[in-house]
């Protein structure tokens, strides 16, 4: 956990809004890395782990609270892909948490005051498929397989003492379920966000129905969303507020959609700073960015939610 006087990042909650960072991936690219395989941004963290920190860095220079680690698309299953053995994805996945503190003292180390946290990224099992099914869900695996997959990083990234556990861009209740019961007993509180279509999870679920079992999770000290449009956030919060009483969680992509065909983002950048002020009126505590959303736009809201 953080070791300075930052408070736990549940009781910041309580207080008011806390700003989240924005897109890993698209800060790596903007830096000149190539994320152009099925690792994306968790293959730096082997290969050039300075660079990730830098990343965390720039949000935390922004106006960001939270660092979200480079653990997303971070599995056993797909480091065995590449040759890594399982002791050495164990380490990349602990390395992921420590790049963040360290991002986060080299921000103390520059004057910056304010509280600072490391949520540790744990992607859906389609993020490791890498073929967009984390935008589909339904993968053909029961509850219980899934719970599987997840515990044993989850075990790993909470063993690396992050303040938070992100279990984000859930396309399915089913996999939301499987997290729930992955994150028991891990001493590790967790926030939980879906990606979603509309008034549904990506899957189809209705969100009231999906939000449900977050409500008497001990584990969660927040849900909602994230990688989804920016128009869909703001009826989500307040299904997800009314729901499980809990803060809501809300970081949607720039607006512009992923084409998983052709590994390419497609549309227009809608992502308006008004927005921002609105989704924190409906609920939302954890407020920031996802895909296509950089250091300036976190600036704008950190600017919105806590202005000087």
């Amino acid at each position: 956990m953080s070791s300075d006087s930052t408070p736990p990042l549940a009781a910041a909650l309580r207080a008011g809004a806390v700003v989240l960072d924005g897109g890993m991936s698209n800060q790596l690219e903007s830096a000149g890395h190539d994320l152009g395989d099925a690792l994306w941004s968790a293959r730096l963290l082997a290969e050039r782990p300075e660079a990730v920190t830098e990343a965390h860095l720039a949000y935390f220079r922004a106006g960001a609270n939270v660092a979200i680690t480079a653990s997303y698309q971070a599995t056993f299953e797909g480091f065995a892909r590449r040759g890594i053995g399982r002791e050495e994805a164990a380490r990349l996945l602990a390395l992921s948490v420590e790049l963040a503190r360290d991002a986060a003292r080299r921000a103390r180390a520059e004057g910056i005051t304010r509280p600072l946290w490391v949520a540790a990224s744990a992607g859906p099992y389609g993020a490791m498929l890498a073929d967009g099914s984390e935008y589909r869900g339904r993968y053909g695996l029961s509850v219980a397989e899934l719970e599987r997959f997840h515990r044993a990083r989850l075990e790993v990234l909470a063993g690396a003492a992050p303040d938070v556990l992100a279990l984000e861009t859930v396309p399915d209740a089913d996999e939301a379920a499987a997290l729930l019961r992955a994150v028991r007993g891990l001493g590790v509180p967790a926030w939980l966000s879906y990606t979603v279509d509309g008034d549904r999870t990506r899957a189809g679920q209705p969100l009231a129905e999906a939000f449900a079992p977050a409500a008497d999770a001990d584990e969660v000290i927040a849900v909602g969303v994230n990688c989804c449009a920016p128009k869909d956030v703001g009826r989500a919060v307040r299904i997800a507020a009314r729901v499980t009483g809990k803060p809501v969680v809300a970081y949607p992509n720039s607006g512009e959609s992923w084409d998983a065909a052709a590994h390419a983002w497609d549309g227009r950048a809608g992502f308006r700073a008004e927005q921002v002020a609105e989704w924190r009126e409906e609920g939302a505590r954890l407020i920031g960015g996802c895909c296509r959303v950089g250091p300036r736009t976190i600036t704008t809201i950190a600017r919105t939610l806590t202005p000087a």
